[in-house]
Order: C-alpha cells, then sequence, then structure tokens
C-alpha cells in the first residue's frame, strides 16, 4: 500500500503517466527523505561561494598581518627571525668569537624591526586582490590544492607587495638603526686582518625574508580554515567548506 500511495503520488507530482526510473528516484528520495531537500540546500550557490571564500580570506589575511606587524612578531618568532645575510655570516662568526656579539644582537634586532614595520602595508593590497576575485577563482581556489588562495595572492599580489615594501623597509632600516648596526658591524670585521669586506644587499635581503614570512603566514591561516571546522566562525563558511570537504572526499 505504502508502494502505491508513493507511486500515485509521483504521478500527482510529475503529471506524468509514464515514469522513469531516475524521476522516481529523484521524487523518492524527497519523500522518504525530508532531510534530503536540506542536503541539496547545502550545496552553496556561485554567488555564496565567491562571499565565504572572500570572507575567509579577508579574516587570514588581516590574522597573518597583525600577527608579522606586531612588536617581535618577526624577532620573537624563531620560525620566520630574520638572521644575518648568508654572505655575512662569517661576519657574525668572528665577531662572536671576538666578544662582540652585541654588534651582531643588535643588527639582528634592527632587522626585525624593519620587517615588522613593513608588514602592516599589505593588508590593503591583500584585500583589494581578494575583492578583485572573479566567480571562478573562487570556485577554483575552494576546490583546488590546500594551498590554492595563497598560491592566487602570490601571482596576484607579490609585484605590488614587493614594490610596497621595498622603500619602507628602506626608511625602516635607516629608522631602526639597522645601517648604522650594519656599519659598526662592518666596521668592527673589516679591522681583522685579511679579511675580505661585505656589502649585502639590506633592503633586498630583508624585503624577501619579510614577504616569504608573509605568505608562509597567509598559507597557515588558509589551512587552519580548511582542516579545522572550529575555525568556520559563520552560516557560510560551514557552507562553503562544508560542500568543499564532502566534494573532495567523493
Amino acid at each position: 500500500m505504502k508502494l502505491l500511495a508513493l507511486f500515485l503520488t509521483i504521478i500527482m507530482i510529475t503529471g506524468c503517466e509514464t515514469i522513469d526510473e531516475k524521476t522516481v528516484g529523484q521524487v523518492a528520495g524527497i519523500l522518504l527523505n525530508p532531510e534530503g531537500g536540506a542536503s541539496q540546500s547545502m550545496v552553496p550557490t556561485n554567488a555564496e561561494v565567491s562571499l565565504g571564500l572572500k570572507e575567509s580570506l579577508v579574516s587570514g589575511v588581516i590574522s597573518a598581518v597583525a600577527d608579522l606587524s606586531k612588536m617581535d612578531g618577526f624577532f620573537k618568532n624563531q620560525a620566520i627571525k630574520i638572521l644575518f645575510p648568508p654572505e655575512a655570516l662569517k661576519v657574525e662568526k668572528q665577531l662572536r668569537k671576538l666578544g662582540l656579539g652585541h654588534l651582531c644582537d643588535n643588527f639582528i634586532q634592527s632587522l626585525n624591526r624593519a620587517a615588522e614595520n613593513a608588514s602592516s602595508k599589505a593588508k590593503p593590497i591583500f584585500v583589494s586582490a581578494i575583492k578583485s576575485m572573479t566567480i571562478t577563482d573562487a570556485m577554483n581556489i575552494l576546490l583546488g590544492a590546500d594551498d590554492s588562495a595563497t598560491q592566487y595572492l602570490m601571482k596576484a599580489t607579490s609585484g605590488q607587495i614587493k614594490q610596497t615594501y621595498s622603500p619602507v623597509i628602506a626608511t625602516s632600516l635607516n629608522k631602526v638603526n639597522a645601517t648604522r648596526s650594519w656599519a659598526d658591524v662592518a666596521k668592527a670585521y673589516n679591522q681583522i686582518p685579511f679579511v675580505k669586506k661585505v656589502n649585502p644587499n639590506l633592503e633586498s635581503y630583508v624585503t624577501d625574508k619579510a614577504m616569504s614570512a608573509l605568505f608562509g603566514e597567509v598559507k597557515k591561516q588558509e589551512a587552519l580554515i580548511r582542516k579545522n571546522p572550529i575555525e568556520r566562525t559563520s552560516s557560510l563558511l560551514k557552507k562553503v567548506f562544508g560542500y568543499a570537504d564532502s566534494k573532495k572526499g567523493s
């Protein structure tokens, strides 16, 4: 009797007396599983994907920039702390041997202060790139590799960030006495007999290090929201990234 009632209901809904198996399955699924309609509603629209992804990325880059631009954001983070340039490591080694480690420490701190000062400048560049993202970009990022958003932002913003960072870091190097610290280091080192003088490009070195750390932090934020449901703080984010989870898991 239940099957007959179901069949008659399907006929009334579809208006057809001849019904194929696909139609029966679709309608029966809705009738027998009321939550089936809910699962369908959990599939985000293109607009929701775009909005949700942009929401998460803006939140992520704001967090990343805030972490890096605060006092000691670089200096006390051993994973990204900027040390002597590779070509100047021999300088540090020799000076520390001579008991001049304080000169090295001052120089290292000044490099990191310059990077911290510059980091806040990335925020408007990132936000602008995210707002300009197309729906196609958003869908490709959502269903792409775990670092798809980071790769997109690197491609879209690296040139502008470098162009913005360089003069800020140049100014910051002077402001935090990095240039003077390096002059002290170089002077002390050059007084050692028979050493070959070194003169690294501090602006370029710190800029590259600061950018590498920036995109590393963005990547961490992307991983958090992709892999940790707790980070999905709105119903829209739950819907969008829940959908991504289901697509990748299928």
